[in-house]
């Protein structure tokens, strides 16, 4: 096998289900486990990513609305790889490196005619499904199944230590300008946390959201998680909250229960560490329970 992974989420299935030698190029994305940084790069944002949350939003509605894809396949390293599986996804053409830009940059030439396994995370089932798709079509079905029971084993686990415990109300933030609320598996892991979901919906995309709703749902905790930011850049970009008028209204800012995660290690990432995640978000709810987890996860105090 010669497999190519073009999302970061993919890599860490192919890790976990044991495959790493296999693995002979990345996305520009995939960053953990460390060693797979030294493969070959095939793919790059055809957007600038170091903007603002606002400017990096506009720069990716420009692109979708013109059908032009926001990120870049190299079709010439895909060639020189002569991969045998390439692993990309349906779910999102904003996160990662979608079907489309893979079919398209197969179509000018891949000489090697590599099996395509497109994953469609929207759900912690949805995840399961694809870690055993990935498994399946490189002829490790038991390893699969055996990752998705131990991964279920480490859920139910956290779960049961956290019923009957206090039910804080939250809010989860995945976008800054404009305000986005968290969907897909997020509202899954708090409910599993024994967190009341106040914005967004299991299973469906992550939503645009007001200001004012998030005012009117006045949670007891706030978790701030964007989607391809890591701590540093977050807190940079908490002003988009701070600086809004009613912020120090809003009972989590009020007592402090304002929490960053970072989203693109953690909690926007549905592989195998999405139990990892849970984890991260059982400790910001209860942290006597997980205190190790928090060190993942920082308080903001403005």
């Amino acid at each position: 096998m010669r497999i190519v992974s073009l999302i970061a989420s993919a890599t860490e299935i192919v890790h976990a289900l044991g495959l790493t030698e296999y693995q002979v190029g990345r996305s520009h994305e995939c960053d953990w486990p460390e060693e797979i940084r030294a493969l070959p790069v095939c793919t790059s944002p055809a957007i600038a990513v170091d903007g603002t949350s606002a400017e990096i939003d506009a720069l990716v509605k420009e692109r979708v609305v013109s059908a032009v894809s926001v990120y870049d396949v190299s079709t010439s390293i895909l060639e020189s790889l002569q991969p045998t599986h390439i692993v990309t996804q349906t779910h999102c053409k904003v996160c990662a490196v979608s079907l489309d830009d893979v079919e398209r940059a197969l179509r000018d030439s891949v000489s090697s005619r590599p099996k395509l396994i497109a994953l469609e995370p929207n759900s912690l089932a949805d995840i399961w499904i694809d870690i055993q798709r990935v498994a399946d079509a490189c002829d490790v079905p038991d390893r699969g199944e055996r990752l998705i029971r131990e991964s279920n084993a480490r859920i139910e686990t956290v779960a049961a230590k956290c019923r009957g415990r206090r039910r804080p109300k939250v809010a989860c933030i995945e976008w800054l300008e404009p305000l986005m609320a968290s969907g897909n598996w997020v509202p899954e892991l708090i409910d599993l946390a024994n967190g009341e979901n106040l914005l967004g919906e299991a299973g469906g995309h992550s939503p645009y959201m007001t200001w004012e709703q998030l005012l009117a749902a006045d949670p007891d905790l706030v978790i701030v998680t964007p989607c391809g930011f890591d701590l540093e850049r977050t807190r940079k970009e908490m002003y988009w909250l701070t600086e809004r008028p009613g912020w120090m209204e809003l009972r989590a800012a009020r007592t402090g229960n304002v929490y960053l995660i970072d989203g693109n290690q953690y909690m926007n990432r549905p592989g195998p560490r999405v139990v990892d995640s849970l984890e991260i978000v059982a400790g910001i709810l209860h942290p006597d329970g997980w205190p190790q987890r928090l060190q993942a996860a920082e308080r903001f105090i403005a």
